[in-house]
């Protein structure tokens, strides 16, 4: 079974409400319009203290009921992390390793292969769920390389793989939903998004090819990533589609 905290992801796919702001206030609001889960982005809201991050998560759960995806993600892979990289990791190590923590951890596939086996070492200790990710910001990879960074993230610990890709034509979406499809297929948890205006549509699409997750924000206008929808807007959506 697939899942993060008590969802299931293995009977629906979750949508993700990115928390880069005013985290307990647009805790409660993300619940309120009908999230499964929350993306705590440690980079985005400047938490650099253990304590600090540790009380903002047990609020949120206890405030909100709901699963919490821990992120703090690295400069080269889009995130606004400032300190050194060896912080980054044990900050996150701390948090996952925390009983009452976040219930998933975030790391990407790009961060040093000692850093990234500490917290996919910590958080498979708890029974926490590990995302191993990947961001390309400037285009789509081939068919093939998609396979290999899915692959790798698995083979890294990976129990959900995120691939996050820019394309540049509608050929290179329907790649990464064949990608999505046939790595599905295979039994295993993956998260894929093709970014941006052409790939703004596989937000609500890329679950009904086997992505276990998709993420949205609370605001349009506040958004971690291009061509995110609203919360409300995909599970509408969604939901039409069913």
């Amino acid at each position: 079974m697939i899942h993060i905290g008590q969802l299931d992801l293995e009977k629906k796919a979750a949508v993700v409400a990115v928390i880069l702001e005013k985290p307990l206030e647009t805790s409660r609001k993300a619940a309120k319009m009908g999230a499964d889960l929350l993306e705590i982005r440690l980079d985005l809201l400047g938490i650099r203290n253990l304590e600090t991050a540790a009380e903002t998560i047990r609020k949120i759960k206890s405030e909100t009921g709901l699963p919490v995806i821990l992120t703090n993600r690295s400069s080269m892979e889009g995130g606004k992390w400032e300190g050194k990289e060896a912080d980054r990791i044990e900050l996150l190590t701390n948090l996952v390793s925390l009983k009452d923590g976040p219930d998933a951890v975030d790391i990407e596939l790009s961060s040093g292969r000692e850093s990234r086996d500490r917290v996919v070492k910590a958080a498979k200790a708890c029974e926490k769920t590990v995302i191993v990710s990947s961001h390309d910001f400037l285009k789509t990879p081939a068919f093939e390389e998609m396979k290999i960074i899915l692959q790798e993230a698995f083979l890294a610990g990976a129990d959900i793989s995120k691939l996050a890709v820019m394309p540049h034509s509608r050929i290179e979406v329907l790649d990464l939903l064949r990608v999505t499809l046939e790595t599905r297929e295979e039994g295993r948890a993956v998260c894929t998004i093709a970014m941006g205006k052409l790939g703004k549509h596989t937000r609500v699409i890329a679950p009904f090819y086997g992505s276990v997750l998709t993420y949205a924000a609370i605001d349009n206008t506040v958004s971690a990533a291009p061509g995110q929808f609203q919360i409300d807007e995909v599970k509408k959506i969604m939901e039409l589609l069913e």
